[in-house]
Parts: structure tokens; C-alpha cells; sequence
């Protein structure tokens, strides 16, 4: 192999693929990015034996071949070497490979092309193209409300579920919260299956990662999800789980029952108040009490260790509920996630789901549960 690239061209496709090799690593294999040179071009590849990618790029081959290279080693070279033209090159004495430019000369073991095992290609049939920047928003408005547990199954996957007449419901649930994101999307709505497809929470930080603003191309298969750039040179792949989605209309139907009752709010001035109640909130009780009146939402915080706190916010309700706890810092990252000046907090009990949406953020409900209000009550040495 023996090749000439410009750095410029391929620092960010190293840098996506490096981001796939875990960092544990067993095999060679795995640690390898691998590096095709043919027809003009040099393919970068990567792998952790699930989520794949690979991504080509415009370069001078003198000699075609295939070769891997430890991973993290030949990124992090090349990242710090000032711009401009990498000489490649395999050294046939030493068997490593050459890295040149100007008077450096950098030598790297490589793993040979028997190792290689092939990487999947992306169908051509039945591509979709999506934007780019809505994937990134809706990962971003979904994801924090995935288990971070594998051993949770569906609920450590985000799941994409048509909905009939071109409509995407796009939800995350971890057991306490539950994101959902609507649209619509005719195309992306009849290639879906029925039953939707599941994709694992640890890839898409993966998926960000690669994703930027521009179109994408995407296509499904009965076992993976493909990616892949308009321009049709980096294409990434993962494969889809095979559990069995909850079925969360059951409580999405309670937010438009009788029972509910809105509270109006203002976003900013309640995530304030709630970074100061936090301060006062203890390992033993996380919670931010909510006393509700009319025109006022009392908000409070008791630690023994810590002292108390205590901040009225100004609200339009008119429920019966009157008392009702939420986890501070779970309720607090909840609003984070909208752009509104109002939320409603639809409240369906003192310890039933509450949805949260906001005028400015359309077709995006997170439904977050109460902690169980229960009295506490401290003794002093006096008591005693």
C-alpha cells in the first residue's frame, strides 16, 4: 500500500471512526482502524463488532492494499501533525507503516488484510432522506429519558413507531420518565415496520457524534439501521434490538382524562428555584414538596443535616390536588429539555404521571412520576 492524503481530508473521519473502538479492547481486530487504499481513494473503517463506519476519501494511490492500524495511536499522530500531505506507505523490510511528512517519519505495526472481516453495505433500496439537525434535536429531547441499564430490554433503547398517515411517534422511557417527540414523515413512516424499531441507548451517543446539520440518507433492514451522508462517503451502521416496546399509550391516555389538571408556570423561574431548593436536598430525600393553591405553588425542602427551604412561585391551577413531591434534580433536567417561556405540568394525582408541554415546543411531551409524599418528622436531643 502506498498512498498520498491530504490531513485535512481525513482528521474528521478519524476522528468518527477512532470515537467507535472501545476502549477495552480485546482483539486486534477491534482496536484496528483499517485503511483501504484503491481507486483513487482511502477507505477508513471501524468497528466494536456492533455499530460500524466507514468513510472514504479523495487521495493519490500509487499502490493499492489493506492494512489496520492500532487505532488510537495513528489518530492521535495525526492529529497533532501540522496541515497538509501524509505520505502512507507499508515498509516491506519492517512490515510497519510509514507515516511521512516533510522530514518526519513515523513507523506503526499494522495488522494484515487476513484479519479483516467485512463490513456490511448500505442498501440502496428503499433510502430515506432525513435531515440531519432534526435527528440531533430529537436524540437530544429523547435520550435523557433512556435507561442507561442494558439489562432493562426495551427500555434502554429508543424506539421509532408509526403511527398511521405518515405519522413517527420517537420515545424514551427509563421507568420514572418517558420523552415523545411526534412528526411527520411519510416516507420514513412507510418504511418502518409495524412494530417499529428499538435502537440500544449506548449507540446514540455514537449517532451524534457523526451526525452534523446536512441531509442524510437512511435505510432499514430487519437487522440493522443504516446512515449514511448525502454525498454518499461515510456511512454508518448499528444493529437494531429485538425486545418488545412497552405499550405507553396506557399512560399517555391519562393526560387527557377527567382527572387532569394543568399547572401553568414559568419555565426559568421554576428551574431557578429548584437549583436553590436542590442545595437542600439530601441523599435520603431528593424531593422538591410542591403545596398548591390557586395562584401559588409553594415550593419546599427539608434536610435534617442541611437546614430547610421555602419559595413561592406564581401559577395558574385549579385542581384538587394540594400536595404533590417530584425528584428535584430529575424535574429540573425535564424543563432543561424545552424552549418555552410556559410549561403546563399536567397533574394527574399526588403520585400519578405528570406530563410536561410547552406552547413553544410542538408534538413533545416527557411525563415524569411524583415521589410518594410521606411525613417526616426530626427529634431533638431534648426528645430524647
Amino acid at each position: 500500500m502506498k498512498l498520498t492524503v491530504n490531513k485535512e481530508q481525513i482528521i474528521e473521519g478519524l476522528l468518527k471512526a477512532v470515537a467507535i473502538i472501545p476502549a477495552k479492547a480485546g482483539a486486534q481486530y477491534l482496536r484496528s482502524i483499517w485503511l483501504k487504499a484503491e481507486d483513487g481513494g482511502l477507505s477508513v473503517m471501524s468497528t466494536d463488532a456492533n455499530i460500524e463506519f466507514t468513510g472514504r476519501y479523495q487521495a493519490e494511490v500509487a499502490q493499492p492494499g489493506l492494512i489496520g492500524v492500532q487505532g488510537r495511536a495513528f489518530v492521535d499522530l495525526v492529529r497533532q501533525l501540522p496541515s497538509g500531505v501524509l505520505h502512507l506507505s507499508l515498509d516491506e523490510a519492517s512490515g510497519n507503516l510509514l507515516v511521512e511528512q516533510g522530514r518526519r517519519t513515523y513507523k506503526l505495526p499494522v495488522s494484515g488484510a487476513e484479519w479483516f472481516q467485512n463490513f456490511s453495505s448500505f442498501p440502496e433500496e428503499n433510502t430515506v432522506t432525513w435531515s440531519g439537525d432534526f435527528l440531533q434535536d430529537l436524540l437530544d429531547k429523547v435520550a435523557f429519558c433512556i435507561s442507561d441499564d442494558d439489562a432493562m430490554d426495551a427500555i434502554a433503547c429508543l424506539c421509532m413507531m408509526p403511527k398511521g398517515n405518515g405519522r413517527i411517534d420517537v420515545c424514551g422511557l427509563n421507568g420514572h420518565q418517558f420523552a415523545l417527540v411526534s412528526f411527520t414523515h411519510d416516507e420514513l413512516a412507510e418504511r418502518l415496520p409495524e412494530e417499529g424499531i428499538l435502537i440500544q441507548k449506548k449507540y446514540l451517543q455514537d449517532i451524534k457524534k457523526w451526525l452534523g446539520v446536512d441531509e442524510i440518507e437512511l435505510s432499514i433492514t430487519g437487522k440493522r439501521l443504516y446512515l449514511r451522508s448525502m454525498s454518499k462517503a461515510e456511512t454508518l451502521s448499528l444493529p437494531r434490538a429485538t425486545h418488545q416496546y412497552p405499550d405507553y399509550s396506557i399512560f399517555m391516555s391519562k393526560l387527557a382524562s377527567e382527572d387532569m389538571h394543568p399547572m401553568t408556570l414559568d419555565r426559568k423561574e421554576a428551574m431557578e428555584a429548584l437549583g436553590r431548593i436542590l442545595i437542600f436536598n439530601t441523599e435520603s430525600d431528593r424531593c422538591t414538596y410542591m403545596d398548591l393553591s390557586s395562584g401559588e405553588a409553594l415550593l419546599s425542602a427539608q434536610g435534617q443535616d442541611v437546614g430547610s427551604a421555602s419559595e413561592s412561585l406564581e401559577v395558574t391551577y385549579g385542581g384538587d390536588i394540594k400536595r404533590i413531591a417530584f425528584p428535584t434534580r430529575n424535574l429540573m433536567d425535564v424543563l432543561a429539555h424545552f424552549v418555552s417561556g410556559k410549561t403546563d405540568m399536567m397533574l394527574t394525582g399526588a403520585e400519578g404521571p405528570c406530563g410536561i408541554r410547552g406552547v413553544d415546543d410542538p408534538d413533545y411531551t416527557v411525563i415524569i412520576m411524583p415521589m410518594k409524599v410521606s411525613e417526616t418528622t426530626y427529634y431533638s436531643e431534648e426528645d430524647v
